[in-house]
C-alpha cells in the first residue's frame, strides 16, 4: 500500500505513549530511503492537561481528548495505541475499520479473546496492524537473533534470562489498572510479554511447553491514588487501600520446538533495577549473551579457541551490526545506543511498511497481531501451569505467528 503522506497520531500521552510521539518526529531523519511526508497531528489523552503538553512537546499540531477524535479525524492515517491492555480491543477495532494503520503496545489485550477478535480484525484489514514488542529492534538482541539463525552457536541448547525491574517496590505507591486483571497479568504480561518474545526471538523456536510456573503478590494491597496515575509515576494517596490482584513476581521453565530448554524470571518488585533485562543463549558451538544495561554490546563466545584461553569476549556494537548503520544520528562503533533509539527503529520500520518501502535491511517486520496472539497464549500457558501446582502445560498452537 502506497500514500502520498502519513498523518500520525498517538492516543495515550504516557511514559511509553511519549516514547512512541518522539520516535515518530525522529523516525523521517533516520536511514536513506525516503519517506513519504509525515504529519504529526494528534496526541490523544483524556487527560487534557497530558494530552496538550505531550502533543507541544514532540511538535504535533493538536491534541485530543478522546480516542474517537482519532478514529473520525480525516487527516491521520496511522495510530499508535498506548493506553491499558483492557481498552485495547475497542480502540484497534474501531481504528481498523476507520482505515487506519494501527501499531498497538504489548501485550495485545488482556483476555484471549479480545486478541483473537483483534487478530480477525486485522485479517479482515486492508492496512497494517503490528503490535510493539520493542526489544527486537535492539541491534544486540538482532545482533544474537542473526547468530542463531545462521548457524553460529551450532545447536541451541538453552535459554536463560530475566527481565527486573522496581516500578512496584514501594507498597505505598498508588494502585492502577497495572495492578488489576487475573494472575498472570502483572509482571508476567507487563515485561514477561518482552522477555517471553525475546526468549523465542533469540533462541530460535517458539515455546512448545511450560512447567514450574510460579506467580506470586508480594505486596497485597496499595493506596487510592487522588489524582491521575502516568505511567510509574508516584502521587498523592489517600488512606483508602485496594487489593492487588495479579502477580509481583513470575517465573517458569519450559521446551522450546528445537529442543532447548529456557527458564526465564520476571519482577515488578526487584529493588535496585529500574529496568535491567538479560538473556542467555547456549549452544553446541558458541553462546552469546545480552545485557540491556549495556545495549551497546554483547558478550560472545565461539568453540574452537584453545582451552587456555576460551571464554566470553565483549563485542562492541557499530555499522556491522543490525539498525546501526544510518540508524543513529552518529552511527560510528562505540557511541552508544538504547530503548528510544528501539522505539524509532520501530516506528521508521512501521512507517516503511505503511508506505510500501522495503525494509532497509533483511530482519523481519514488526511482530504483527498473530505473533501478539501466540505471546498471549504462551503468558497464558504459563498462568495455567502456576494454577496447577508447577504442572507441565502445553502452548496452544491455534496461531503460528512468524518470527
Amino acid at each position: 500500500m502506497t500514500t502520498n503522506d502519513i498523518g500520525v497520531a498517538v492516543i495515550g500521552a504516557g511514559m511509553a505513549g511519549k516514547a512512541h510521539a518522539a520516535a515518530y518526529r525522529s523516525a523521517p531523519t533516520v536511514y536513506d530511503t525516503t519517506l513519504p511526508p509525515v504529519r504529526l497531528v494528534s496526541i490523544a489523552d483524556v487527560y487534557e492537561p497530558l494530552a496538550e503538553s505531550t502533543a507541544r512537546r514532540f511538535g504535533f499540531t493538536r491534541h485530543d481528548t478522546s480516542w474517537q477524535a482519532i478514529v473520525d479525524a480525516d487527516d491521520i492515517n496511522v495510530v499508535s495505541v498506548v493506553v491499558a491492555n483492557a481498552l485495547h480491543r475497542e480502540i484497534v477495532e474501531a481504528l481498523l475499520a476507520a482505515g487506519k494503520h494501527v501499531l498497538c503496545e504489548k501485550p495485545l489485550s488482556d483476555t484471549l479473546d479480545d486478541a483473537r477478535a483483534m487478530v480477525a480484525a486485522a485479517d479482515a484489514a486492508d492496512t497494517v496492524a503490528r503490535i510493539g514488542l520493542t526489544y527486537r529492534r535492539s541491534p544486540g538482541l538482532a545482533f544474537i537473533h542473526e547468530l542463531t539463525q545462521s548457524g553460529a552457536l551450532g545447536n541451541i541448547l538453552n535459554v536463560s534470562g530475566s527481565y527486573w525491574t522496581e516500578y512496584a517496590c514501594n507498597p505505598e505507591s498508588p494502585i492502577s489498572w497495572r495492578y488489576k486483571g487475573p494472575n498472570g497479568s502483572g509482571a508476567l504480561a507487563d515485561v514477561g510479554s518482552h522477555l517471553t518474545y525475546l526468549a523465542e526471538f533469540v533462541g530460535g523456536a517458539q515455546f512448545t511447553s511450560v512447567r514450574g510456573g510460579t506467580l506470586s503478590t508480594v505486596i497485597p494491597t496499595r493506596p487510592k491514588p487522588l489524582g491521575a496515575v502516568v505511567g510509574h509515576e508516584g502521587g498523592a494517596v489517600s488512606d483508602e487501600r485496594e487489593p492487588v490482584e495479579n502477580d509481583d513476581v513470575a517465573a517458569f521453565s519450559g521446551l522450546l520446538a528445537n529442543g532447548a530448554t529456557a527458564t526465564l524470571q520476571v519482577s515488578r518488585v526487584a529493588a535496585g533495577h529500574p529496568n535491567s533485562l538479560s538473556i542467555e543463549v547456549f549452544g553446541d558451538k558458541g553462546a552469546a549473551s545480552f545485557d540491556f544495561r549495556h545495549p551497546g554490546e554483547i558478550q560472545l563466545y565461539l568453540a574452537g579457541e584453545s582451552p587456555a584461553t576460551a571464554g566470553y569476549r565483549t563485542v562492541i556494537l557499530g555499522p556491522q551490526q543490525p539498525y546501526w548503520k544510518g540508524g543513529l544520528a552518529m552511527d560510528a562503533q562505540g557511541v552508544g545506543v538504547g530503548q528510544n533509539d528501539g522505539f524509532v527503529f520501530q516506528a521508521r520500520a512501521f512507517l516503511e511498511e505503511v508506505a510500501g518501502i522495503p525494509e532497509a535491511d533483511s530482519l523481519p517486520r514488526n511482530a504483527d497481531f498473530a505473533d501478539g496472539l501466540r505471546n498471549m497464549l504462551l503468558l497464558d500457558a504459563v498462568a495455567q501451569s502456576a494454577a496447577a501446582g508447577g504442572a507441565t502445560v502445553e502452548v496452544s498452537r491455534e496461531t503460528a505467528g512468524a518470527r
